[in-house]
């Protein structure tokens, strides 16, 4: 498995907007799409961290790469200060699963 875990600041009052984009994307067919979290931090509400896992880093890399993708880039990006801090990296386990 591979993915990227992303920091980030939402602006004031778009907070709605962004996780309804999140739930929407989260729903869409995308090949080796396994899975998204959003966490807020208790130190600053609106900060969030996205945790995004697919089956591979091929997988990753395709949506990476896509128009699609790009598009929803985009709208993500309208809702936040600034471009997120990206942290790619393979999952070496699903501690639900097995262990680490």
């Amino acid at each position: 498995m591979y993915g990227t875990v992303a920091r980030m600041r939402v602006k004031a009052g778009a907070e709605e907007h962004f996780m309804g984009l999140m739930r929407q994307y989260a729903q869409l067919k995308i090949n080796g799409y396994l899975g998204t979290f959003v966490y807020r931090m208790d130190s600053d509400p609106r900060e969030v961290w996205l945790a995004v896992v697919f089956a591979s880093r091929e997988a990753y890399d395709a949506n990476a790469e896509s128009p699609d993708q790009d598009a929803r880039f985009r709208d993500m990006m309208a809702d936040l200060e600034g471009e997120p801090e990206w942290h790619d990296g393979e999952v070496m386990g699903d501690a639900r699963l097995a262990p680490m």
